[in-house]
């Protein structure tokens, strides 16, 4: 309780603090974290309704590989690589006995291509040796893969086991600080606010439409805060924090 009350706290210092005009705090009186995330979900989801990665893949275990992958990198830059590896490589059993100087070569674009050959070549191994060639099927097994932190793991375990997950991306993040949902970039955080605030049958959806919504309108560079002559459709609950504030978002 003490953790989620600092947290709360938090929200409302970085509300409050951010900017010299009375926006922010307007805000804050007018929405509640709860309100303001269940707002942001009714506002975002009919305009992105489709809770998928847009990774390409054919299986689990690709998918896992694809999102080991996105590290530091975009979809696409993964979806250029992973038709040669998935041909090649289509299964745990393959992947790990692969020739790491292969893969890496056949990876080399996504950058980190050294550290992410090694571990999808050992999540792969691991998966072999521990769970008969299949995907491991708990959050907690998968958290153990070499490579995959909790946003690879609540992005697995959600689209191959149907569980809700929240999948706090770079793009996710963003928005949610730039909401003051977030007090900071700091994704854990932002996991345990969500999971504390919002209704577990929402959060893959939300995490889905929050994504495009950071991926193609609220970008990090020059967001679209009025495109087309239309305003953003979170423009009149965002504080802005980052873009006309005092504080930066993309700041730790």
């Amino acid at each position: 309780m003490c953790a989620l009350a600092c947290c709360n706290m938090a929200i409302v210092d970085n509300l409050m603090d951010s900017t010299q005009n009375s926006r922010p705090s307007k805000i804050l009186a007018s929405y509640s974290v709860p309100a303001l995330l269940d707002e942001v979900y009714g506002r975002l989801v009919p305009i992105w309704p489709d809770a998928h990665p847009l990774l390409h893949y054919r299986s689990c275990f690709e998918l896992l590989v694809a999102v080991i992958l996105s590290a530091q990198t975009t979809d696409e830059q993964v979806n250029s690589v992973t038709d040669e590896l998935f041909n090649r490589y289509p299964d745990a059993h393959s992947l790990a006995h692969a020739e790491i100087s292969e893969v890496e070569r056949i990876i080399h674009p996504v950058g980190f291509f050294h550290v992410k050959a090694r571990h999808i070549i050992e999540a792969a191994q691991m998966i072999e040796a521990r769970f008969d060639g299949k995907l491991p099927p708990s959050f907690d097994q998968l958290l153990e893969l070499p490579g995959v932190g909790r946003k690879t793991a609540n992005l697995v375990a959600s689209a191959c086991h149907e569980v809700p997950g929240i999948i706090v991306d770079t793009h996710v993040l963003r928005v949610l600080c730039r909401l003051g949902i977030s007090p900071k970039k700091d994704p854990s955080l932002a996991e345990s606010i969500v999971r504390a605030h919002l209704a577990p049958e929402k959060h893959t959806h939300f995490s889905y439409s929050v994504n495009r919504h950071g991926k193609f309108t609220c970008t990090a560079r020059k967001p679209a805060c009025t495109q087309n002559g239309a305003p953003c459709p979170l423009e009149d609950i965002c504080p802005k924090i980052g873009i006309t504030s005092l504080k930066n978002c993309d700041a730790e």
